[in-house]
């Protein structure tokens, strides 16, 4: 496979949870693309598509109106800019997650997206199990990256130079957290690995977003690859 994604290492986490039907928004500009999104989504028992969207003014305005669990998004629409079109509806209806459609080359603009706060993003080449199971994560709160996408936004991290905040010190637990996200693990392997609560594992990862000033997971992953409190190098060779 071209770009091997997280994913595939978590499938089985969200079997045992008992929701009700997921409700998606679409936002494509290419209503074959938005349909062929449907069709897929739509062979999926506990997803039903409640509306479709064009463009950013119209994605806004439909999730205002329609209140979906997830918001399927590509990541540049017309009208209204991707970056303002997650930080609307986060802050309109911030328990919808926001999950974003790319390719491997919007680095920087990704970056936005997750400062705005989306919920994850996924090579539009994506399988359908995969982009399936990315729904389900992002529906219970986890944050999904495709592993192509993430190791060229921690490269780039890595390469900056960054003063290190000396104000502010993660315990030994919050750090033990920051590097086993780091690997792509949800809350869930966390807890399992550290032999902790699930609610245990999102305070502490609560506390670490805190004291580094992110807002997301990712956003602390690459500020630790800055501060070089996590090393790609020791991920690689594991």
């Amino acid at each position: 496979m071209e770009c091997q994604s997280l994913l595939e290492q978590r499938e089985d986490s969200v079997s045992g949870e008992q929701i009700g039907k997921t409700r998606i928004l679409l936002a494509d500009g290419h209503h074959v693309v938005r349909q062929g999104l449907r069709q897929l989504l739509e062979r999926e028992a506990d997803f039903e598509v409640v509306g479709e969207a064009a463009n950013g003014m119209e994605t806004v305005k439909l999730a205002r109106e329609l209140k979906p669990d997830v918001v399927l998004m590509e990541a540049r629409l017309s009208r209204l800019d991707g970056v303002e079109v997650t930080r609307r509806i986060k802050e309109e209806h911030p328990e919808a997650a926001v999950l974003i459609l790319t390719t491997c080359d919007d680095e920087e603009y990704i970056m936005g997206l997750v400062g705005a706060g989306a919920a994850g993003y996924l090579l539009k080449s994506a399988y359908r199990e995969e982009l399936a199971q990315a729904i389900r994560f992002v529906r219970t709160g986890d944050f999904v990256s495709h592993l192509a996408v993430a190791q060229k936004l921690y490269r780039r991290a890595a390469r900056r130079a960054v003063p290190v905040d000396s104000a502010e010190h993660l315990t030994r637990r919050e750090l033990e957290v920051l590097k086993l996200a780091a690997k792509g693990m949800n809350n869930r392997e966390i807890a399992g690995e550290l032999g902790v609560g699930v609610r245990t594992v999102k305070g502490h990862l609560e506390a670490v977003f805190s004291k580094m000033g992110v807002t997301s997971r990712t956003e602390a992953v690459l500020e630790a690859l800055k501060r070089k409190w996590v090393s790609l190098q020791e991920e690689e060779d594991t």
